[in-house]
């Protein structure tokens, strides 16, 4: 049927010869999606409290994509980037609610803001909380190839199925829209429903696509895994100064559960080898309840601590086991590589701004100097480390981004600030926590980029924020 067929359960392939993909069944693709798990949380980026052996299994059994990206700083953003293939200034989504949250008097353009309700800040599209039924999702993509597709945990994209066959916000039927940060055995009740899910369609090909509530908060956990890293942390040493919480450490702890419990299922049903299998986050990790070091920033902010995310992939007849990969991926990257695993059609309705990155999960050398690009035309203020940018004309430390465009490109991000009209520039293979900006000691190369990343705005439309804020106080 598909001379790309890729049995994934969320590994990423690209372009695998037709000698080793093609069997009498296409790919089974498993996507896990962990909500606000930051990358230096997972114990192959280098953790030592919080504890992932399932995770870390499955990348020791495939390949550690390091510098994969999502597509936004926030969750919704980066579900709209997954499930649409496209950037955030073409489906629109840029942040929950669509709205700049701060103190108004802080920020020096007009955009649409909590709180306030004047048509004068009614100056950018942003506003939305869901992407249009009318766009072709990734399930929707993988239809054309005959899969069946199940959807099980967080969506924050609106009330339409997409495509999914099957959907559930908390591992029970009919359940679409609710919050379920609540729940201590979310994560389980979700793992249920995805199992159930493999045993039912084991005889044909599958996009099993499991979005954990998970380390999102309110920080909550069972009370004995929670005394786990109770114990753990009294013997605990160090050398940061970060407060671990051993709540959070349990959550993480029931997200890698569930990996451990698709993996067993996946290769239980005999499904192993025909089987990518994924595993990723929506943003980085929340400032108050995880530190994202060696990297700066947080969750809402586009330094690397807020973009970066713990990425892995295994599939055992095409990615060789623990290989590792540097290739800048994001988010949009996923339907054009499943689609040509499987053999799908993409759209022809939108545009597709992502690459298929197979040949990165063969292990060979593709996609090293493209460009991924981000944007966001609002306001997030900041708290704790994750203030790391200053109130317009001061040196006062407020916020976690600004209006914003960045690109990435090789070894080198520049971050194009409208807040301040002008742009930083860092050599992210030297410089991983974006110390040194190189903007005035590398002109020719911030121009450049900056030159390719205005041009990508202009191209996608995005909504660039001019209209003098009239409360602004320096």
């Amino acid at each position: 049927m598909n001379s790309f067929h890729l049995r994934t359960f969320i590994v990423l392939v690209l372009t695998i010869p037709t000698a080793v993909l093609a069997t009498d069944q296409p790919p089974n693709i498993v996507f896990v999606l962990a909500d606000d798990l930051g990358y230096s949380d997972v114990g192959f980026n280098g953790q030592r409290f919080y504890e992932t052996p399932n995770i870390d299994a499955l990348a020791r059994s495939g390949v550690i994509l390091s510098d994969f990206y999502s597509g936004g700083s926030n969750c919704a953003p980066t579900r709209a980037c997954i499930n649409t293939g496209m950037y955030t200034p073409r489906h629109k989504l840029f942040t929950p609610g669509g709205m700049a949250k701060g103190d108004v008097k802080s920020m020096r353009f007009a955009v649409p803001t909590k709180g306030q309700d004047d048509p004068v800040y009614n100056t950018v599209d942003s506003m939305r909380n869901v992407i249009d039924g009318h766009h072709t999702s990734i399930a929707e993509v993988l239809s054309t190839a005959g899969y069946v597709s199940g959807r099980f945990g967080k969506w924050h994209l609106g009330e339409d199925l997409q495509g999914f066959t099957v959907s559930s916000a908390n591992g029970k039927p009919g359940v679409v829209g609710k919050r379920f940060y609540g729940n201590i055995n979310v994560a389980e009740d979700i793992t249920d429903a995805a199992v159930e899910f493999i045993e039912q369609n084991k005889e044909k090909p599958f996009f099993l696509y499991v979005a954990h509530w998970d380390v999102h908060s309110p920080i909550r956990a069972r009370k004995e895994v929670v005394a786990k890293y109770k114990k753990k942390l009294e013997t605990f040493t160090d050398d940061g100064d970060w407060e671990w919480n051993p709540i959070y450490a349990a959550m993480i702890d029931a997200v890698d559960t569930s990996v451990g419990r698709l993996r067993a299922k996946i290769k239980q049903a005999g499904l192993e080898d025909n089987t990518l299998f994924i595993f990723t986050s929506d943003n980085g990790g929340a400032s108050f309840a995880t530190t994202n070091r060696p990297l700066r920033g947080a969750k809402g902010a586009f330094f690397e601590g807020g973009i970066r995310v713990p990425t892995c992939a295994a599939w055992p007849t095409v990615i060789k086991p623990g290989s590792r990969s540097d290739a800048a991926l994001t988010s949009v990257d996923f339907m054009p590589t499943f689609a040509e695993m499987t053999g799908a059609s993409l759209p022809t309705n939108q545009p597709v701004d992502g690459r298929s990155f197979t040949k990165v999960l063969q292990g060979k050398a593709d996609l090293q100097n493209r460009a991924i690009f981000w944007h966001y035309p609002l306001y997030l203020s900041g708290s704790g480390y994750n203030k790391v940018l200053p109130v317009y004309g001061t040196d006062k430390l407020n916020w976690r981004t600004v209006p914003c465009s960045v690109i990435r490109k090789g070894d080198y991000k520049l971050i194009h600030y409208y807040e301040y009209d002008d742009y930083k520039l860092f050599n992210l293979r030297d410089d991983l926590s974006e110390k040194n900006d190189l903007a005035r000691k590398m002109p020719q190369k911030a121009k450049q980029l900056d030159a390719e990343l205005m041009a990508w705005v202009k191209n996608t439309k995005a909504p660039v924020p001019t209209k003098p804020n009239p409360k602004f106080i320096h």
